[in-house]
Order: structure tokens, then sequence, then C-alpha cells
């Protein structure tokens, strides 16, 4: 009963554990407006797990993600120290666009999803992001239904050597009470074992044949090396 309650808050802890996994989303516009109002609607869909880092060009978001000080090498991780989870940016911006920082952040990593938002539903415009790696192309002004979609594709991204702590702790707690499941029950069938060889050495001895007392003995020898090794 007291495994089957252990059982039973484990999976709480999960459920609370992964609900509260952070999502860090950079978002990149030169309009003050549209980034107030992204940053309000991530933040009021988020259910409190979306951080919004907000600046007002691509040379700022390449300065932040510290890409303007690294050389170009595909497939290289991007040297981000606050670690940004998805790049939500716009497409039309002063001196560097929206497809040009896509452009420079896919060229160091492939790793890091990158959305573009417009106004302008060009088709155009919309082939030739996604060909280069944009996860999606939103149209302003954001829905509800598109935060969902962000927090998915940042989720997918995720690669298994850098999973949240959160899927750590869950893993290491569920891991560690079937550890002790498995411990409780082999010590109860040993402690079975041991009492039918007292009573076989008590009370039946005479008339116990020897190979029947030798195989309980190996038996016992067998369940102790398991409680031992397991």
């Amino acid at each position: 009963m007291e495994l089957e309650l252990e059982l039973t808050k484990e999976k709480q802890v999960e459920v609370e554990v992964g609900t509260e996994m952070e999502i860090r989303v950079l978002v990149v516009d030169d309009s003050p407006i549209d980034r107030k109002i992204v940053e309000g609607l991530l933040k009021r869909n988020g259910n409190g797990c979306i951080k919004v880092i907000a600046v007002d060009s691509g040379t700022k978001a390449m300065e932040l993600l510290r890409l303007n000080k690294q050389k170009a090498e595909p497939e290289s991780p991007v040297s981000n120290e606050i670690n940004i989870d998805i790049i939500l940016t716009d497409y039309c911006m002063p001196e560097m666009t929206g497809y040009d920082l896509l452009k420079a952040v896919k060229n160091f990593s492939r790793t890091i999803p990158v959305v573009i938002m417009s106004s302008e539903n060009e088709p155009q415009r919309i082939s030739r992001c996604k060909a280069d790696g944009a996860e999606d192309f939103i149209l302003k002004p954001l829905q509800t239904n598109d935060v969902q979609k962000l927090r998915n594709y940042a989720n997918k991204s995720t690669k298994p050597s850098e999973l949240k702590s959160g899927i750590k702790l869950k893993m290491l707690s569920h891991l560690d009470l079937a550890s002790a499941m498995n411990i409780a029950e082999r010590k109860q069938h040993l402690s079975r074992v041991v009492m039918v060889l007292k009573s076989s050495s008590l009370d039946i001895s005479p008339y116990f044949p020897l190979a029947c007392k030798l195989a309980l003995l190996f038996y016992a020898m067998l369940c102790l090396s398991q409680l031992l090794h397991g």
C-alpha cells in the first residue's frame, strides 16, 4: 500500500514538473507596438511558462546570441548564454530583415527553431523562408493558437542531451521507485524461502530427500545473488 501511495505521489510530481518547463522566446521586431502585442499574447497564453526577451533589430538579436563574434561553421552550436529556445522574428525590418537573421542563425546552428511573422501574405516570401529552415511563417496579428505552435516547435527542437531538468527528474524518480519495488518484492520472496528451509531442517529433515534440500538451498542462494546484484 505504501508503494502504491508513493507511485501516486510520483505521478503527481511528474505532472507538476512537466507543466513548469520554461520556454525562452526571443522576439525580434522593429515596431515597439508589435513587440508589446506579441509579448503580451505570449505571456497571457503561456501558462506562466514562457519568458520573452525582446529586441528591436536583427543586429541586436545577433549580439544577444553572440553570432556576430563567431565564424560561420555549419551545424556548430550557437553560444547563447541565455539559452534561447525559439526565435520569433518579423520579416520586414531595416538593415537586417527577418530572412537575413534566419539565414545567419541557421548558418551557425540548425537546432534553434526560427519562426517568421509578417503582415504581408506573399507566397514566394513564405516558400523562401521555409526552404531556408524556418519552422513556420505566421501572419500578423498573432492568434492564441499560434502560441501553442511556438511551444510545440520549441519542445520538438530539444535534443536528448539538452532535456530540461524536469524531465530528468521525472525519469530518475520513476526509476528509483521501480527499483525500490523490486527490492521489496525480492526481500519478501527471500524471507519465504528462508522459512521453508528452516521448516525443512526442523520438521521433515529425517524424511526429506537430500536432493530436494540441495535444490532449495541452491534456489535460496540464487535469490540472494539477485538481491545483492540487482
